[in-house]
């Protein structure tokens, strides 16, 4: 795994070079600006909002078994029944972009449109986010939700794919760890002013609408698919489409047939690109798992309020999105691997501290709860500006898309471990073993991954 001929390409092997073209900087920050329009959905719809507060709440079970009390054990079983409903709609969904991802990145290669199908996937993410209006507060309405998120995940996941393709697109091999920590950090700045937004409704009381039939709720899903509309649209304005590949673009099943090709040769010529593919899929399972799970922590082990956890989901995403800023810099300077051990060192010790500690309160979560996230912007935008640095000039989208496959293929280890630890040991506060078990996996396997960050960023 680690011999000699595996080390990644440097840098200096990316495809692109320094540009004086004053036009960069403008398409620099339109491409960064994708991910602020398009946070919402993973912070307000998925993670601390619209799931966790409304979809998987009182009103999507029968009021006969609500009246019974949360301590009955019908009411368990059915609040239950939402988690896990919500759960599988969720693996459905990761199981359609682990098949399609590679090959429809294949194709927008071979192709070059990329951006033509980050656009087509940036809108029927905007309607199924806008669709979230006509989930009423009712047990007949659970399933539609389910589905509308679960659709959103997979042309989001599938954007994603292009996207994140498009960054040799606007930045050099000097620039790529900040133009990376550039995208991550105005993710987590765009999910703040979100989330700022809906703590200010509710704090308004929102000025007197009636927020029956979860009223509240559908109009901040239809808010946040404008805000994807409103800060859209500068990508496909000022960044130019890539230009196709020499490959010929193929059917959907020679694409598959291409693939297994394209494998076998990563395999021959780059096998680490595909070990940290791997490693990278572990540790990324890990990461997705703390702020997944980190609101229910928050909640049920620690007593936060409803209000509380959106103000700590804000206090973590404006620390996330700081840190990924300054973290861009030191991915460019010493390397995205170094950037990557680093963060994955903290959350496993600041994941740690919370459960031998745990007893002594709020100011435990309050203080590792907040490392812990300010050190998920890096990692990720650490882990895509390497793949893009080794990817092939021409694949990148489909580079990317084994990316999200491979992802997807490791996405059940994080919860796995989280209900794992929690039937072992009886309290939620263990599933946080389970989840920085998998970080801590995934830091092991990429230790053995050798890159040219190992002698130095300038080796």
């Amino acid at each position: 795994m680690t011999s000699h001929d595996d080390v990644l390409p440097s840098a200096a092997d990316a495809p692109g070079g320094p540009s004086t073209d004053p036009r960069r900087r403008r398409q620099v920050w339109a491409w960064a600006l994708w991910d602020w329009a398009t946070q919402p959905f993973n912070s307000v719809i998925i993670t601390f909002v619209f799931t966790a507060l409304y979809l998987t709440s009182d009103s999507f079970i029968d009021p006969e078994i609500v009246a019974l009390g949360e301590y009955a054990e019908a009411y368990k079983s059915a609040s239950a029944a939402l988690d896990s409903g919500l759960g599988w709609g969720i693996t459905a969904a990761g199981i359609l972009v682990a098949i399609l991802a590679p090959v429809l990145g294949q194709r927008a290669d071979s192709s070059g449109r990329r951006k033509a199908w980050l656009g087509a996937m940036t809108l029927l993410l905007v309607g199924a986010t806008g669709g979230l209006y006509f989930v009423e507060a009712a047990p007949t309405h659970f399933w539609l939700g389910v589905g509308l998120i679960a659709f959103g995940s997979i042309v989001g996941e599938i954007a994603g794919v292009n996207y994140n393709a498009m960054i040799v697109q606007v930045s050099t091999p000097a620039t790529m760890g900040r133009v990376s920590g550039l995208g991550w950090g105005l993710g987590y700045m765009g999910g703040i002013l979100a989330l700022v937004f809906v703590v200010l409704l509710d704090t308004f009381d929102w000025f007197g609408m009636d927020t029956s039939n979860g009223m509240a709720y559908r109009l901040i899903a239809v808010g946040c698919a404008v805000w994807t509309l409103a800060f859209a649209w500068p990508l496909f304005a000022y960044v130019p489409e890539a230009p196709g590949s020499s490959r010929q673009s193929v059917s959907l099943w020679r694409g598959y047939q291409r693939l297994f090709h394209d494998l076998r040769d990563l395999w021959n010529g780059a096998r680490s690109t595909l070990w940290f593919l791997l490693a990278s899929a572990v540790y990324r399972d890990g990461l997705a798992g703390v702020f997944t799970f980190g609101a229910i922590i928050a909640a049920k082990a620690f007593g936060f309020s409803d209000q509380q956890v959106i103000i700590f989901g804000i206090a973590a995403n404006l620390i996330a999105g700081v840190s990924t800023f300054i973290a861009g810099r030191f991915d460019d300077r010493f390397g995205p691997r170094a950037v990557i051990l680093f963060a994955l060192g903290v959350i496993v010790g600041a994941g740690a501290v919370i459960v031998a500690f745990h007893t002594a309160g709020a100011i435990v979560f309050w203080i590792c709860g907040l490392l812990l996230s300010a050190m998920v912007g890096p990692a990720q935008a650490a882990s895509r500006s390497l793949l893009a640095r080794v990817a092939p000039t021409g694949q990148e989208s489909e580079i990317f898309g084994l990316y999200a496959t491979t992802g997807r293929a490791a996405s059940f280890l994080a919860p796995a471990a989280w209900a794992l630890s929690i039937s072992l040991f009886g309290a939620t506060i263990w599933g946080t073993v389970g989840v920085i078990a998998v970080v801590a996996l995934g830091m092991g396997l990429l230790v053995l991954v050798r890159t040219p960050a190992d002698k130095g960023a300038n080796a």
